[in-house]
């Protein structure tokens, strides 16, 4: 396993790490359903071990992954394996999880979640805490003392590195001059690099701040292992973010096929080699420290980390580009 550096800290995080969303279960955040298909406990700590076991060192959470449910899981399963939490890199999010407050941004309710993810996760600072989204409210009100709180936090010892996550280059454009993160971080796969692509908008920023990207759905949620059938589209249950999602719907998942067949005669056809072109591929752009593809048991997590050392040569790259984003 390699290691790259956050930003320009000491912080190194391996190449492959590991996302903690699916840890949080079914769930829901104003009615909204924001969460994945209910995990075992068991089967997570084993994931994890596999993870551990290959070297990687980083993982990534939010207080809205089971509202509170991932980051606890996650302390109970390191302290299972007999692992220090500090040992690790361990980062989590404010943001989507607005409790009583009106916004999630208000200043004392970042205090007070920073407070209790500090509980979750059984540790007395946060290695990467970011802001889970780019919805300062409206006009940006809460912008500059939602970053004035994160200042000050740092400022106390309780979180070591700033993240801003977005979903839109504007709201990275906006966020980023205040909140001075040393990391950004969003959704990079090769269907959808638009925040990796040398020459992007994200890109250029990253350079300008000396900032490095953390890529969440790397797999695009799996659509790039080719596990799905169209003739028998995923059904998912509510509190399941892809419930009706148009891109497991049968239509979605054809269109896709015939492009991962290609994929498959060049790279080779297990979900293994699948994996690790995808996970390579963004890794190859500049900026990225880590992809941080989710897990549901040890066998999830093997086929993560199996492409640790896989590397792509330039007509790789090119070649998944053309096939996927192309």
């Amino acid at each position: 396993m390699n290691y790259r550096n956050l930003g320009t800290s000491d912080v190194k995080v391996s190449e492959i790490s590991f996302g903690c969303w699916t840890m949080g279960g079914l769930n829901w955040v104003n009615g909204s359903p924001n969460g994945w298909a209910n995990v075992d406990e068991d089967e997570i700590t084993a994931g994890i071990k596999r993870g551990l076991d290959a070297g990687v060192n980083h993982f990534d959470n939010a207080d809205v992954y089971g509202n509170g449910r991932a980051e606890r899981m996650l302390a109970r399963v390191l302290d299972r394996l007999g692992v220090k939490s500090t040992d690790v890199v361990i980062a989590t999010k404010i943001g989507h999880f607005p409790g009583t407050a009106a916004h999630a941004y208000e200043p004392a309710h970042i205090r007070h979640q920073c407070e209790q993810s500090l509980i979750n996760l059984k540790r007395d600072y946060i290695d990467l805490y970011y802001f889970h989204h780019g919805d300062f409210g409206k006009n940006g009100a809460l912008l500059d003392d939602a970053a004035a709180t994160m200042d000050a936090l740092v400022a106390e010892g309780k979180v070591r590195l700033k993240g801003q996550s977005a979903y839109s280059a504007d709201d990275f454009e906006r966020a980023v001059p205040v909140v001075r993160p040393q990391v950004l971080q969003s959704w990079a796969h090769a269907l959808d690099d638009q925040f990796v692509r040398p020459g992007s908008r994200v890109s250029r920023l990253m350079e300008e701040h000396g900032m490095t990207f953390v890529a969440f759905s790397p797999l695009a949620q799996a659509r790039l292992l080719d596990k799905y059938d169209p003739s028998k589209p995923p059904q998912f249950e509510p509190g399941d973010h892809r419930k009706d999602s148009g891109a497991f719907q049968a239509e979605a998942i054809a269109a896709l096929k015939p492009r991962l067949e290609r994929l498959k005669a060049r790279f080779g056809d297990t979900t293994e080699d699948l994996a690790a072109v995808a996970l390579q591929y963004i890794l190859a752009q500049p900026r990225v420290a880590c992809v941080i593809p989710g897990f549901r048991n040890e066998r999830q997590a093997a086929c993560n980390v199996a492409g640790a050392d896989r590397t792509l040569s330039p007509e790789d790259l090119a070649f998944v580009r053309d096939t996927l984003a192309g």
